[in-house]
């Protein structure tokens, strides 16, 4: 995990206690978390938003098939060798 170890990740949670209290941490693990889910969720729709444009533009079925086909005659090629 980055290089941290146990003492290491210690020292940042006693700091972290330090500066914002007790108190305080459960609601910023809270929000911390919030902010992490609704980042996955926008990548998330971004991802499945390129797909739909990306199946909308002409020929990119055909230009995808093509690949495919290329693709599989590479693989042949690697076994013959």
């Amino acid at each position: 995990m980055f290089g941290l170890g146990t003492p290491e990740l210690i020292v940042i949670l006693g700091i972290a206690v330090l500066v914002f209290g007790g108190k305080k941490l459960p609601e910023i693990g809270s929000g911390l978390g919030k902010a992490i889910s609704s980042f996955k969720k926008g990548i998330g729709d971004i991802e499945e938003g390129g797909k739909n444009i990306l199946e909308d533009v002409p020929g990119v079925k055909e230009v995808s098939a093509v690949k495919d086909k290329v693709d599989a005659i590479k693989n042949v090629g690697k076994i013959l060798k």
